[in-house]
């Protein structure tokens, strides 16, 4: 078995080396097909976008069909359990192929490839090659060692990779919308999170790789572009940029070019932010600010780093400097030790907020992580059942509420293309992120902006019409 536990300076000069031998691929590649499915974060997807370039850059051709590739990549997230259960599930698919196809590479990539190495390896034969979410540019070493009859893997974390020189190949894309990584890695410790052990060190990219992406997008056709980071509000780059003056530069490479990013932390989340994205229109007024509970005791135990009050501060901050932004949020109930009156008070932050959406979860102990070697997954499963019921069921309520404030009202709406239930009917999403339904016009086709009427509404989608 190869691993490649190297040191940074070594490891840095291989990565040299490996650059070159991208300029280069082997001949042997050429036709071979490349069949890569993601799973998981936005982080995960663009992750794979960066794979799918230096696969093809070695030869490789992608397909949408397992069945005819030569190499099966599966990449995924390893913060929830039922991640990694529909991971092994996809395998045993893939294991009939593999019977017909000996010489099928199958490999899984990303943080769970980091986390779960040894067991993928020695449990489930059917993988040959697990890669870490820093090793990606070692792939053409890795796939040569498989070749020759060797499994392979390189798990080693990097305080610098950041793939800025990678141009990403767009992977099952509607030509309209974009993710670009502005940043790898987590320095925050929260301790139900593997994602610090799994992806390392905060490493921003170089600013003007970021903004030459997102022109090369637009001049291509593209009318969105979401900044990608673990959190993006602690974006810093050496140059001197932080997280708002990106959000700016990238903002003015067209007011035609939509922004979105994802994800902020409620401790770093500026007002600097904030009065950048109210000063431009391109800029999207939508902000997923995860507050996983409402109280505070909890959110120490958490090591979230903030309190109920700091919370309810930044939200006030964001309804104040930004009128009619949409919030959503990430809720985990059953943290242990909470108490019923302590569940109760996440209830009352969401009647606070009243949150567009929501990420809901029962908490599930992650091994490896300061909850796990710390507290007891002590909360009853039927408790924790019912709990995030509740939870749910609030947040529809508050989804609705939200919704119908948007009937009556013009909304600007980029087109994605056909709504999933009608041929007859377009779908986008507004400024706020809602999910827009509207006739199809002949006059404008997908990756153009309409106007259109919100007529009435479901607890997760506008319907209306288009008006000039």
């Amino acid at each position: 078995m190869f691993n490649s536990h190297i040191g940074e300076k070594e490891h840095n000069e291989a990565r040299q080396g490996e650059a070159l031998m991208l300029e280069n691929p082997s001949d042997k590649n050429n036709g071979r097909k490349l069949f890569i499915e993601s799973y998981g974060c936005a982080m995960n997807f663009s992750d794979s976008e960066i794979v799918a370039s230096i696969m093809m850059d070695m030869g490789f051709e992608t397909t949408a069909d397992f069945k005819e590739a030569d190499v099966i990549f599966i990449n995924t997230c390893s913060i929830r359990e039922n991640a990694e259960q529909r991971v092994r599930n996809r395998l045993k698919e893939f294991k009939g192929v593999k019977s017909k196809n000996p010489g099928l590479v199958v490999g899984v990539l990303g943080c769970m490839a980091e986390r779960l190495k040894a067991k993928f390896l020695e449990e489930e034969k059917l993988v040959d090659v697990v890669v870490g979410p820093d090793a990606y540019r070692d792939l053409p070493n890795l796939i040569d060692l498989v070749d020759e009859g060797n499994k392979a893997v390189n798990v080693l974390l990097s305080r610098e990779e950041t793939y800025a020189d990678i141009n990403p190949v767009r992977l099952n894309t509607n030509g309209i919308s974009a993710f670009i990584s502005i940043m790898r890695g987590c320095d925050n410790m929260c301790s139900f999170c593997v994602v610090p052990f799994t992806r390392g060190r905060e490493r921003s990219r170089d600013a003007h790789s970021i903004v030459q992406e997102a022109s090369d997008l637009f001049n291509q056709g593209y009318r969105e572009v979401t900044l990608l980071g673990q959190n993006v509000d602690s974006y810093k780059w050496e140059g001197g940029v932080n997280f708002a003056q990106l959000l700016e530069m990238v903002a003015l490479v067209s007011p035609a070019l939509r922004v979105r990013f994802s994800t902020s932390h409620p401790k770093d989340i500026t007002d600097e932010v904030l009065h950048t994205m109210a000063r431009h229109e391109n800029i999207c007024n939508y902000i997923h600010l995860p507050v996983q509970s409402g109280n505070s005791r909890v959110l120490e135990l958490m090591n979230r780093t903030y309190d109920r009050e700091w919370y309810i501060n930044r939200i006030d901050a964001i309804r104040n400097i930004i009128p009619g932004c949409a919030i959503s949020t990430d809720v985990i109930t059953g943290f242990c030790t909470e108490t019923e009156e302590e569940h109760l008070e996440t209830l009352s932050m969401m009647d606070y907020v009243q949150y567009d959406f929501a990420y809901m979860f029962k908490y599930s102990e992650r091994p490896g992580t300061l909850a796990a070697k710390r507290y007891a997954d002590d909360i009853p499963e039927e408790v924790k059942s019912r709990r995030l019921t509740e939870i749910v069921d609030r947040q529809q309520q508050h989804s609705h509420i939200r919704m119908l404030e948007q009937i009556g009202k013009v909304q600007k709406v980029l087109i994605d293309g056909f709504s999933k239930k009608s041929k007859n009917d377009y779908a986008g999403r507004n400024d706020q992120n809602a999910t827009v339904i509207f006739p199809v016009d002949e006059r404008y086709k997908p990756g153009q902006y309409v106007n259109v009427l919100a007529e009435r509404c479901t607890t997760a989608t506008l319907i209306g019409k288009i008006v000039d």
